[in-house]
């Protein structure tokens, strides 16, 4: 797959980000977590499934939620939405595969347990050094 997303962050539906890969090291993964987390629960008070996808200038965030997890990306405007979203299931995959509901359950809060992650997804995020 073409290394379509920027940014990648993962993040409990209370707003834990357990992992992220971010080019930009002001951006703050944890109040970073908390405000999209919050968005979403906004969103869905207000319509049915909540946020997919939102624009800033011309970074797109997208949003794939699955298992009581948020899996947010930017990423282009100029991107198509399906090949975020798709790129994006990819990824919630992964994640799942590699850590399982089981092992889920008895995590223990340590986000360390997922620094490992990019190894597995290497091929979808844009280079650092950019």
């Amino acid at each position: 797959m073409t290394k379509v997303l920027r940014d990648l962050w993962i993040l409990t539906e209370s707003g834990t980000t357990v992992y992220s890969r971010v080019i930009d090291p002001r951006v703050n993964p944890q109040l970073f977590g908390a405000l999209m987390s919050a968005l979403n629960t906004f969103a869905e008070k207000l319509t049915e499934g909540g946020i997919s996808n939102f624009e800033l200038s011309n970074i797109r965030f997208s949003i794939v939620k699955r298992n009581h997890f948020l899996f947010v990306a930017n990423s282009s405007s100029k991107i198509k939405v399906k090949k975020v979203q798709k790129e994006l299931d990819a990824i919630s995959e992964k994640f799942f595969e590699l850590y399982p509901e089981e092992m889920l359950k008895k995590w223990d809060s340590d986000v360390g347990l997922f620094d490992t992650f990019v190894n597995s997804i290497k091929s979808s995020l844009e280079d650092n050094t950019k």
